[in-house]
């Protein structure tokens, strides 16, 4: 028996140090999906908080019908499509978002001459586009791209976590494919060198316009940071300029209210 089933069978029998194993095994994987599809690590954290609960509560249903990781996507996106609608965002569209991207473009930083806080600049502007041009995509159409194009599940896999057929699969995405890649082959500099718009062209006009806090990095850290820099110049097409963006650990306090709850819990 793989460790993976033995973990689960333990986990549905009550033992609580496998229960635990289990959640660490996907948190972050789940963290990293509902980054990409609601854009803010805030919201991202509480939805990935739900969908470890969700996890917990309905592990006995899981019928080994898929991967245990598949399984678990299929789970998060349906929460993920119904906390978008909850949070209620403005929908963000291509037409507004490429108005933003052409205007208050500068010849450099000018916040800091601090190479290292221009770098943490650079890559906090360029994941926060990348990760804002999905946000318009309607919600179904995001989700079939992370799932088919930058995680690159098969249509078979992916078409059991978005509960339709392989064919419909790879017809929704090649519609997602080909909304996002017009947009990004009109308007990103990184992709398209025509294009005026760069990552560090735009950082000045993102914190005048509160888009970026430098007291406050949403997406950067400072470890990896200059890689992360070379990486950009080294993308070639749409699918890099997502694949280039680090994977990130979900925050502590997710973890430590999952392991409160399993500690209440009599049983799965």
């Amino acid at each position: 028996m793989k460790a993976e089933e033995q973990l689960i069978k333990l986990a549905i029998q009550g033992d609580k140090d496998a229960l635990e194993q289990l959640l660490i095994s996907v948190e972050g994987m789940i963290y990293n999906l509902a980054l990409r599809m609601l854009w803010h690590p805030e919201d991202a954290k509480d939805a990935t908080q739900e969908i470890l609960i969700k996890v917990l509560t309905n592990l006995g249903s899981f019928k080994y019908q898929s991967g245990f990781k598949t399984w678990v996507y299929k789970l998060s996106t349906n929460n993920l499509i119904n906390f978008k609608k909850r949070i209620q965002t403005k929908k963000l569209s291509f037409e507004a978002y490429s108005g933003y991207l052409n205007q208050g473009l500068s010849d450099g930083i000018h916040y800091t001459d601090n190479e290292v806080e221009q770098n943490l600049l650079i890559v906090e502007a360029k994941v926060g586009c990348s990760n804002a041009m999905l946000q318009c995509l309607n919600a179904t159409n995001r989700l079939v791209y992370i799932i088919g194009e930058i995680l690159e599940l098969n249509s078979r896999e992916a078409a059991f976590i978005m509960e339709t057929t392989p064919v419909n699969f790879r017809k929704r995405l090649s519609n997602s494919r080909k909304k996002l890649h017009a947009f990004i082959h009109r308007n990103c500099g990184i992709v398209n060198p025509s294009n005026p718009c760069r990552c560090h062209k735009k950082v000045d006009d993102a914190i005048e316009n509160n888009r970026i806090n430098p007291e406050k990095l949403l997406f950067t850290k400072t470890e990896r940071t200059e890689q992360l820099i070379v990486s950009i110049s080294s993308i070639q097409d749409e699918v890099g300029l997502y694949q280039s963006n680090p994977d990130y650990q979900s925050p502590d306090e997710v973890l430590g209210e999952i392991k409160r709850i399993i500690n209440t819990t009599d049983n799965v």
